[in-house]
């Protein structure tokens, strides 16, 4: 088999065959006949919405993304749209990746793919992430050593090839759930969380609600940052103990990705929620949690044994 080799797509020219073949690639394999909803779904992503904001991340000069070609002899054989977040932590995002049907099988989307992630390592990228909800595409991406790592903030399931190079963690308390720095990242935090526990991921109603929650002060959030990427998070929520006769907080909502568990991120988010509970003049935290984690929460502080959490459901 030829080498592969990766060209940026960039004249007018190329952008017009770049898109006339991810058009055709959404219509083909991201959203066959038979599809529910193919055609909303078409309607956006053949839309001039899609276009013009994937045309603005494309122009911008930092965190920009690539329409770029495979080759092999010389002929487009392939074609794939990566984004890079250097001002994130060195991730790459692999928003789109596709072998043309009629070049697949022998190993050439394999060869493109590692073709891609060398290409994108010699211009800075430290690991990559992507969507994968179908099987096959997982099991693609798993054979080049990306695993699962939650979802996206609307629920959609990632994969990331973890980076190799540990960097220092900080934790940072969310005040403006609305922010296009760390909001959206609470988001999909959240929903990884829900999907760990088996539960449906936020709806629009309850984003909102959420969001809501933190303005008011009912909620505080904090973030495990690495770089500015939220790698794990946790919340307390303070009310009022009759048997205090004060403030308390109850401890959630803790997660942490899975490829940067081990790193420290959980004690650094246990210790600052306990932290900002002490400077508020709180009781207690407490925390309820399944008994295969109480070894953990007394490892991160919670010694006092409170008896059996109980709860009466009242939705629905």
């Amino acid at each position: 088999m030829s080498e592969i080799t990766i060209k940026e797509l960039t004249t007018q020219e190329e952008t017009a065959r770049f898109w006339e073949k991810l058009h055709a690639y959404f219509r083909r394999d991201m959203f066959p006949e038979g599809e529910p909803d193919r055609e909303e779904s078409l309607d956006y992503f053949l839309g001039e919405e899609y276009r013009g904001a994937i045309g603005k991340r494309h122009d911008r000069p930092v965190d920009r993304l690539y329409y770029l070609a495979f080759l092999r002899s010389g002929a487009e054989i392939g074609y794939a749209m990566p984004a890079s977040f250097p001002s994130e932590d060195g991730k790459w995002f692999i928003m789109e990746f596709w072998v043309e049907p009629e070049l697949r099988g022998g190993g050439t989307g394999t060869a493109c793919a590692r073709a891609l992630l060398a290409w994108a390592g010699a211009r800075g990228a430290s690991y990559f992430e992507l969507n994968a909800e179908e099987e096959p595409r997982r099991r693609f991406w798993a054979a080049l050593g990306f695993a699962p790592n939650g979802t996206d903030e609307w629920g959609n399931p990632c994969m990331l090839l973890p980076p190799e190079e540990a960097l220092p963690l900080r934790v940072e308390r969310l005040t403006d759930p609305d922010g296009p720095e760390l909001g959206w990242q609470l988001l999909k935090l959240e929903n990884s969380f829900l999907a760990e526990i088996r539960e449906e991921p936020l709806t629009g109603e309850k984003k909102e609600r959420l969001a809501d929650a933190v303005r008011a002060g009912r909620i505080a959030f904090f973030l495990a940052l690495r770089g500015t990427r939220a790698v794990g998070m946790c919340s307390v929520s303070p009310c009022f103990s009759t048997f205090a006769c004060g403030e308390t907080g109850v401890f959630d909502d803790f997660y942490v990705e899975p490829p940067f568990r081990r790193q420290g991120a959980a004690r650094l988010l246990a210790r600052a929620a306990q932290g900002w509970c002490r400077e508020r003049g709180m009781a207690s935290l407490t925390v309820g949690c399944s008994a295969g984690d109480v070894g953990m929460y007394r490892a991160l502080g919670f010694e006092v044994e409170l008896g059996t959490m109980l709860a009466c459901p009242l939705e629905g």
